[in-house]
C-alpha cells in the first residue's frame, strides 16, 4: 500500500501531548517501562490470531457438521455467515467501547466471552444452538480483533517498531485465514469436528488471566458524558442488516427477492443515517475527519478487496477439492498446508520490505501475485493434479497474499494518533469482515447464475454434471482474481507515494 511517510519518531507515547484535539489521553507507558515488547507482541497476536482461525475453520467441517447435528442445507450457511455477520457489525463499536473504557478490560472480556462461547457451540446438539454459539462468538471475536491491535499501537511507537509489530500482525492474520481450513479439517478427521470449539476454551480463559499481567491499561477518556449510541445503534444495526442480506443471496434455497430487496434497502437507510448522526453527535461513534486521510481511506478499500479476494478462494477451493476432486476433509486441510506456509514467508518477507522500500510497491507485487495464482485456479481442470495444477496455484496466491497482508495493515494506522487506535482498529477489521462477505456473496451470485441451466445441459451424464460443477467454481476464481485486480488498481490511483521511514531499522 502506501509507503510510510517520513514523520516525527517519538520513543514512547508517553511523549503525546496531554491533549490532543480536546481528548484526554490516558494511557500507561508502552513498552519501556517494564514490560517486554516481545512478550507483549506475541500475546496480542494468539490473541488475534484466533479471531480470524474462526472465521474459516468450520468450512471443512461443514458436510460433518450437517450430518451429525441434521442441519438442513438452507440453515447450514449460518454456520459460516453468523459468526462474520455479528464480527463485522461489532467492530466499529467495540473499537469505541475500547477506547472509552479500556482496551485491557475489553480484551479480557472478549477472551472470555469467546471462551464461554465456544464450549457452548462445542456441546452444540442442534442447529439452533450451534449458530447463537457462533453469534456469541464474533460478539467476542469484536471485542478481541478491536482490542488486541488497538493495544498492539498504543505499544509500540509510531515508526519502525509499530512497522514491525504490524509486520507480525498481519502475517499471523493472514496465515490464521488459512490455518483455519487446515486445522479443521485435521480435528474432523481426528478428535471430531466438536474440538474445533474445544480448542479455543482452555486459551480465552487463560488469556483472560494472563492479560493483567503482560499488557498494561490504556485508554482515551471521552470529551463528555454523553455516549453517542444512537449512532452506535444505527451503525450496528445497518452493517449486520447488510452483511445478513448478503448472505441471503448465496443461500440455494430461492429466498424472496423483496426480502432481500427490502434487507439492502433498510441497512442503507440505517447508514445514512448514522452519517447524519455523526455529523451533529457531541461525541461521535466515529470522528469521519479521521477518513479524510488518504492512506487510511486507500487502505481500507483496498482491504475490502483483498478479503473479497480472501473468502472466495478458501470457500471455493474447499469445495472444488471434496466436490470435484473428492478431497476428504483431511486430505483438503492438508492440500492448504504449503499456502498456508508460503502466506507466513510472504509476509515475514513483506515486513522487513515495508521498512525499507515504498509499502506501495511491495503492496502491487503481491497483489499481482495474486491475481496470478487465481487465474491459475481458474484453469484447473476437472481432473487436476495437485502437484501440476493445485499447488502452483495456491504457491502464487499465498505469496502474493503474504506479501499483502502487512502493507494494508501498516498503511491502515499511518499519522493514527493513540487515541485513534481503536477506532482504526475497528474501521481495517470491519473493512476486511465486510469485504469478506460482499466478496463471497458476489462470487456466489456470479459463479450459481446460470446452475440450473448447465446442470439441465448434463442430462443427467454424470461426467458432464461433474463439469457443470466444476464450471460454477470456476466462474468463482475468476471473481477472486478480479478483487485482487481492483484491489491492484486502488493502490495504483489511490495511494499517496511516499518514501519508506528506515529511523532505526
Amino acid at each position: 500500500m502506501c509507503a510510510v511517510a517520513r514523520r516525527r519518531s517519538r520513543s514512547t507515547f508517553m511523549s503525546i501531548p496531554e491533549s490532543v484535539r480536546g481528548t484526554v489521553v490516558r494511557s500507561s507507558p508502552p513498552t519501556g517501562s517494564g514490560r517486554r515488547p516481545g512478550l507483549i507482541l506475541a500475546f496480542l497476536s494468539i490473541a488475534g490470531f484466533m479471531t480470524f482461525l474462526d472465521v474459516s475453520i468450520v468450512n471443512v467441517a461443514l458436510p460433518t457438521i450437517e450430518d451429525k447435528l441434521d442441519i438442513s442445507a438452507t440453515r447450514l450457511p449460518y454456520v459460516v455467515t453468523t459468526y462474520g455477520m455479528v464480527l463485522g457489525g461489532f467492530l466499529l463499536l467495540c473499537g469505541r467501547l475500547a477506547d472509552t473504557y479500556g482496551r485491557r478490560l475489553m480484551l479480557q472480556t472478549g477472551l472470555t466471552l469467546f471462551a464461554l462461547s465456544s464450549l457452548l457451540g462445542g456441546f452444540a446438539q442442534e442447529a439452533v444452538q450451534l449458530i447463537v454459539a457462533r453469534g456469541l462468538q464474533g460478539l467476542g471475536a469484536a471485542f478481541l480483533a478491536t482490542s488486541a491491535l488497538s493495544l498492539l499501537t498504543s505499544s509500540f511507537p509510531e515508526g519502525p517498531a509499530r512497522t514491525r509489530a504490524l509486520g507480525v500482525w498481519g502475517s499471523l492474520s493472514g496465515v490464521a485465514s488459512v490455518a483455519g481450513v487446515t486445522l479443521g479439517g485435521l480435528l474432523t478427521d481426528g478428535p471430531g469436528w466438536r474440538w474445533i470449539f474445544f480448542i479455543n476454551v482452555p486459551i480465552g480463559l487463560l488469556g483472560a488471566l494472563l492479560a493483567p499481567g503482560v499488557v498494561n491499561e490504556s485508554r482515551a477518556d471521552r470529551r463528555s458524558s454523553s455516549f453517542d449510541l444512537a449512532g452506535a445503534v444505527t451503525l450496528t444495526a445497518g452493517l449486520v442488516l447488510l452483511i445478513f442480506s448478503l448472505g441471503q443471496t448465496v443461500d440455494d434455497s430461492d429466498p424472496p427477492v423483496g426480502l432481500i430487496a427490502a434487507g439492502f434497502t433498510v441497512s442503507a437507510l440505517l447508514l445514512g443515517a448514522f452519517l447524519l448522526i455523526e455529523r451533529r453527535a457531541r461525541d461521535p461513534l466515529i470522528t469521519l475527519g479521521i477518513l479524510r486521510r488518504p492512506s487510511l481511506r486507500a487502505a481500507n478499500l483496498a482491504a475490502v478487496l483483498l478479503f473479497g479476494n480472501v473468502v472466495t478462494l478458501f470457500f471455493f477451493a474447499s469445495l472444488f477439492m471434496q466436490q470435484v476432486l473428492d478431497y476428504s476433509p483431511l486430505r483438503t486441510g492438508l492440500a492448504y498446508v504449503p499456502l498456508a506456509v508460503i502466506v507466513a514467508v510472504g509476509a515475514g518477507i513483506a515486513a522487513q520490505l515495508v521498512t525499507r522500500v515504498p509499502v506501495g510497491l511491495v503492496l502491487m507485487i503481491g497483489l499481482l501475485l495474486t491475481v496470478g495464482g487465481m487465474l491459475l485456479l481458474f484453469r484447473a481442470p476437472v481432473d487436476a493434479s495437485y502437484p501440476v495444477d493445485l499447488l502452483p496455484a495456491f504457491l502464487g496466491t499465498g505469496l502474493g497474499l503474504g506479501l499483502s497482508f502487512v502493507p494494508i495493515q501498516v498503511v491502515a494506522f499511518t499519522g493514527v494518533r493513540e487515541h485513534e487506535s481503536g477506532l482504526a482498529a475497528g474501521l481495517i477489521n470491519t473493512s476486511q469482515e465486510v469485504g469478506g462477505a460482499i466478496g463471497l456473496a458476489v462470487a456466489a451470485t456470479y459463479a450459481f447464475r446460470d446452475l440450473a441451466e448447465r446442470t439441465d445441459r448434463a442430462h443427467g451424464v454424470p461426467a458432464l454434471v461433474h463439469q457443470a460443477r466444476a464450471d460454477v467454481f470456476h466462474d468463482a476464481f475468476l471473481a477472486g482474481a478480479f478483487f485482487a485486480a481492483a484491489a491492484l488498481l486502488v493502490t495504483l490511483v489511490l495511494l499517496p507515494r511516499t518514501r519508506p521511514d528506515r529511523t532505526g531499522v
